[in-house]
């Protein structure tokens, strides 16, 4: 069978199976289809198909596929971080930045200090350091894995759960917009490479005038043209990020977050999104799949992983609890932004796969920080849903 051939069957299969389970098992309530993806990777990979039925697994997924596939989910994820700097709304953060910037901060930073924690036992034993990491890196690679909040997919659970446009909506984004600025700024650090510094001056020298001059071109064009610029944009910065020794994805970010989102229309943006999750995000969370890994036992790697989630939730509902009192929101207030906040999905999928690609973190830890991807963004929507009925007057808030 050609290569084409089992491409298609790899294609097939991606598409169809996570969808049925999602679609006919109803799961969206605490595993939207994203979720089940990831998992439908995880079930798809080495560690599962490929132990209990590898000549099945060798036949669709061979070499050639895969590197097919990666590069589809490549292009897909640009899109999507690259969407996820545009949808910052740093000027409403900006607006109201003591609180903005009291909350992100302890959202954020506690749980960043507990994941470091945990991150600091992982470095005693073997087998979950990466070969080119220091320790520090590793640390707070762990560390923030465990403060993530994915800005996209908080956007989309807001709007399942008709949130997203009330002031309380409003609020979320301002607190998740400074949470991945400095997600993104955390992790250009972490893959600061000194033997390359020079390249990285370069280019953050050349981003800098590029964009002065990127940002007066799209005020001039239609919004027709600033779609097609955009995108040219993001693969020339994404090129040029990637080539100075940081990462692609933080070149897709940066390209993102200089553009203001009122130059496109809202509903565009929300289908463009749609549409990737749709159409080449899937190709992505296999990918993600691909790459776990319970070489080391399957129970060390799920106790990391239930340890890490235990670290990320106790930070986040900690760093909320503290800003909550400092600033005497109303009862539950607290809990339900922590909760909300939660939501890891695909952004911190991308973070693990950043720092796995360059050799941070073992496939081992990149599985257990899958898992407890999974498991926080799984919580959000049940724990959240029953706390919207008991908090009142959040809707009429101030944004």
């Amino acid at each position: 069978m050609s290569t084409t051939e089992r491409f298609l069957i790899a294609m097939l299969i991606v598409w169809t199976l996570p969808y049925l389970v999602w679609r006919l098992g109803k799961t969206d309530y605490f595993a939207p289809l994203m979720v089940v993806q990831v998992v439908g990777g995880v079930l798809l990979g080495p560690s599962v198909l490929g132990k209990t039925l590898p000549e099945a697994y060798d036949f669709v997924f061979t070499p050639a596929v895969i590197q097919s596939l990666t590069s589809i989910s490549w292009w897909g994820v640009m899109l999507f971080v690259w969407l996820a700097g545009i949808e910052l709304d740093v000027k409403a953060a900006w607006t109201h930045r003591r609180e903005s910037g009291l909350t992100a901060g302890l959202a954020l930073g506690v749980p960043l200090v507990a994941g470091s924690v945990v991150g600091l036992a992982m470095v005693e034993l073997p087998g979950w350091m990466g070969t080119a990491a220091q320790t520090w890196q590793f640390v707070v690679g762990v560390g923030m894995s465990c403060s993530v909040t994915a800005l996209p997919v908080l956007i989309l659970l807001m709007d399942k759960l008709e949130i997203l446009r009330l002031p309380l909506g409003q609020r979320m984004l301002r607190y998740a917009s400074l949470d991945d600025i400095a997600i993104w700024a955390v992790l250009a650090v972490i893959l600061m490479d000194w033997g390359r510094v020079g390249r990285q001056a370069i280019f953050l020298l050349a981003f800098a005038g590029a964009t002065w001059a990127f940002r007066r071109l799209m005020v001039a064009l239609k919004e027709s043209d600033r779609w097609y610029v955009g995108l040219l944009w993001l693969v020339a910065v994404s090129f040029g990020a990637d080539w100075s020794g940081l990462h692609f994805m933080v070149g897709a970010f940066l390209a993102g977050a200089v553009i203001d989102g009122h130059w496109f229309q809202t509903r565009q943006l929300d289908e463009l999104r749609r549409i990737l999750l749709l159409i080449l995000m899937p190709a992505y969370f296999l990918g993600t799949g691909l790459k776990t890994n319970f070489g080391m036992g399957g129970s060390m790697v799920f106790l990391a992983g239930a340890v890490l989630l235990a670290a990320s939730i106790f930070g986040k509902l900690a760093g909320l609890s503290i800003a909550g009192r400092m600033l005497r929101w109303q009862p539950n207030e607290a809990s339900l932004f922590g909760w909300l906040l939660q939501t890891k999905g695909l952004i911190m999928i991308v973070f693990a796969n950043v720092l796995l690609d360059k050799q941070i973190i073992t496939n081992e830890t990149f599985t257990a920080l899958l898992l407890m991807a999974i498991g926080s963004t799984m919580l959000t929507v049940p724990l959240v849903t029953p706390m919207l009925k008991r908090v009142v007057n959040l809707a009429g808030r101030p944004a």
